[in-house]
């Protein structure tokens, strides 16, 4: 299985990684904008299973006008991809009359357009294979009904986007054998997180939120396709 995972540097990211390397055969590319963290995480997951396939590519995702060449670099280790783990996000809490236009179109660029990008990048790849999944990792603040908080509009908006796309290119190519859904999770202790929220104590761990999500992409779109699925303890 050829596997492309994002965001995966730190957090939920860097435990999706060591989890989908140890399975011997199959192809890993991680992308992340931190060449030193991803290179690092390679080297570990080498020293777990040395037989590991885990090919690194430091790219920005936001950097919308380089995808061509992202989808050279992926085609040179991959004819096909099976499954896409649109995992990489960015955050800034902050009261919505203080945001910065740079830091709303960061948020929209790595939220939002960077998963899209790489799904068209990526999607005469996941229609070669014999049955493929995208999974775009979203937020409980972009689930419709879900409680909200102050100083995260802009964040909160761009997961809701996300969702939309996602329910969008299932319907788009349900005749065709890739599979689309959106895991919306609630809180998790990331760095990402800490940063945004100094002194919160997330219910849920990285290695425990990477553990259920490497699952549900390996066996999901065997009964989901177009689905947003929230993932969190708390209620709504």
């Amino acid at each position: 299985m050829n596997i492309i995972i994002t965001g995966a540097s730190r957090g939920i990211g860097y435990e999706l990684v060591k989890l989908a390397a140890q399975k011997v055969g199959d192809k890993v590319i991680i992308i992340s904008r931190n060449k030193n963290k991803i290179e690092t995480l390679t080297r570990e997951c080498r020293q777990i299973q040395p037989y590991t396939q885990v090919i690194p590519i430091a790219f920005d995702l936001a950097a919308l006008a380089n995808y061509e060449q992202l989808g050279k670099l992926i085609a040179q280790e991959c004819g096909t991809v099976d499954l896409l783990i649109n995992n990489a996000g960015f955050l800034v809490a902050k009261p919505f009359t203080e945001l910065t236009h740079q830091e709303v179109e960061q948020m929209y660029r790595v939220n939002v357009m960077g998963p899209l990008a790489l799904i068209q990048t990526c999607m005469p790849m996941l229609l070669k294979s014999e049955k493929s999944h995208v999974v775009n990792i979203s937020s409980m603040g972009g689930f419709q009904g879900s409680v909200k908080f102050p100083g995260l509009a802009a964040y909160a908006s761009s997961k809701a986007a996300l969702v939309g796309l996602t329910e969008c290119l299932a319907e788009e190519f349900k005749d065709s054998r890739v599979s689309f859904n959106c895991l919306a999770l609630g809180a998790v202790g990331t760095e990402m997180l800490a940063e945004a929220f100094p002194g919160y104590i997330a219910p849920t761990s990285a290695s425990e939120m990477a553990s259920f999500i490497w699952k549900f992409a390996r066996e999901g779109h065997q009964y989901f396709n177009g689905k947003i699925i929230p993932v969190s303890k708390s209620t709504p």
